[in-house]
């Protein structure tokens, strides 16, 4: 039987070099610096939307793009913390004020526009380009978020997914605001908290075996 310390010398002759994560705060800023590249260009192809100097204007809809920002960038840097094991789970509370902020003002806004709908109505074309403009954002930024997590996000893939959907539901729902016309509360609803629910519950629900096919890991049982 080999002895404990050829064993050791063995198993440390053998192993490979680690190279140490960057820290959290880098890692979220490089994601938002992608995030913020991305939203430049969807500008270039498609436009900023044509009245929003006029709409920020008004400061129900410059706080919501401002609480849904803030939401993106809090989410995004909770998520970073929370991958890592030794990082307290008060991480979660960091995102709260601005979510808070950012969905009294979507309910504030379908209390007082509720059947606030443009002369024209909505067009299916105007839907679609919401709905092009959803998938060029949330995609390539969940994609990124999922593969710069993938090694330390198992240890807490619940938490941490929820804190990664809600900072790409939060720039996508910021990115929607910057770029399309529809403001009817149906739109708002739709696009906005609709689009958060469904990253978050997808994340909740596919978060774990994502993480699991990117980098296996041995999850931990009690996320």
């Amino acid at each position: 039987m080999i002895k404990t310390p050829d064993l050791i010398a063995t198993l440390a002759s053998n192993m490979a070099p680690v190279r140490r994560l960057r820290p959290p705060a880098i890692r979220a800023v490089c994601w938002l610096l992608l995030a913020a590249v991305l939203l430049a260009l969807i500008a270039v192809s498609q436009g900023i939307r044509p009245d929003l100097v006029q709409r920020l204007r008004d400061p129900i809809f410059a706080i919501s793009m401002t609480a849904s920002l803030l939401t993106g960038i809090s989410a995004a840097i909770a998520a970073f913390e929370l991958s890592l094991p030794d990082r307290s789970r008060l991480w979660l509370l960091l995102p709260l004020p601005a979510v808070v902020l950012w969905l009294s003002n979507i309910g504030y806004q379908c209390l007082v526009q509720w059947i606030s709908v443009s002369p024209d109505g909505i067009s299916l074309g105007e839907a679609a380009d919401c709905f092009a403009t959803l998938v060029l954002t949330s995609l390539p930024l969940s994609l990124t978020m999922l593969v710069m997590l993938r090694y330390a996000a198992p240890l807490r893939p619940t938490v941490t997914t929820l804190m990664g959907s809600l900072a790409v539901a939060a720039i996508t729902a910021t990115a929607l605001s910057l770029f399309h016309v529809i403001d009817a509360t149906m739109m708002i609803l739709m696009w906005n908290l609709g689009t958060a629910v469904l990253l978050i519950g997808l994340g909740g629900l596919f978060g774990r075996r994502m993480f699991r096919w990117v980098a296996p890991r041995t999850l931990s049982p009690q996320d």
